[in-house]
């Protein structure tokens, strides 16, 4: 029973031995590191590659001196406004005695009357375009008519030739929708489809215009258009 108490009497002295070589090595290990440290700052300092800030300063332009402007003259301020001047009443005598003859329907005369305005001469509507007060336009009534008409006034010589164009017409339309007259208002630039433009409207036959309930003559414009084939 005495042998185990002897054992453990004996790792003692050994256990502190160790201990104490270990706190002998720490001021070689720790001046060890240092030096490792020291140096592995110097190489990584000494072998690794600059590093160069970029250049963040300012260009600034120089600023063009622009010179001040010449001396201006200012005017004098404009005279003050003279204030009205002030009525003044005057002193006026008035005949009492003067008076006003007075006028009856016996004294009166119409000897000295200006002559009556003459009677404005009336004018034929019919000659020439003008506007007539209407609520309802005339309606071509019937277009085949007028478009076999065309046909056949097409002259044949201009229509060979692939000649064609646009004529806008004038028309006097009266109260019973009758073409009564027609003027070249816009010429094709042939006269020879002018003229005939003037042949096709004679056949067209409208709807007559309404002023309200009345039926009234007007011009109107129509456009009659040769097309070649």
């Amino acid at each position: 029973m005495n042998e185990p108490s002897n054992q453990s009497d004996m790792a003692a002295p050994a256990l502190g031995t160790a201990n104490e070589r270990f706190k002998q090595s720490f001021s070689s290990w720790f001046w060890g590191s240092i030096t490792a440290a020291t140096a592995l700052h110097f190489a990584v300092i000494a072998f690794w590659p600059q590093m160069e800030a970029p250049d963040v300063s300012l260009n600034v332009d120089e600023m063009e001196v622009v010179p001040p402007p010449p001396d201006v003259d200012i005017p004098p301020p404009p005279e003050a406004i003279r204030r009205p001047a002030t009525p003044v009443i005057s002193e006026t005598s008035i005949d009492e005695d003067l008076t006003i003859e007075t006028t009856t329907f016996e004294t009166w005369t119409s000897e000295e009357l200006p002559p009556p305005p003459e009677e404005a001469e009336t004018t034929d509507l019919s000659q020439a375009p003008q506007f007539v007060v209407h609520t309802v336009r005339p309606r071509l009534l019937n277009d085949p008519e007028v478009k076999r008409t065309l046909e056949r006034e097409y002259p044949a010589l201009l229509k060979d030739a692939g000649i064609g164009g646009t004529t806008e017409v004038h028309l006097f339309i009266n109260e019973e929708g009758l073409v009564k007259n027609q003027l070249i208002k816009v010429t094709s630039g042939h006269a020879g489809l002018d003229a005939a433009a003037l042949k096709v409207v004679t056949v067209a036959k409208f709807s007559p215009a309404m002023n309200r309930d009345k039926a009234v003559a007007v011009w109107v414009s129509m456009d009659i258009t040769f097309e070649a084939n």
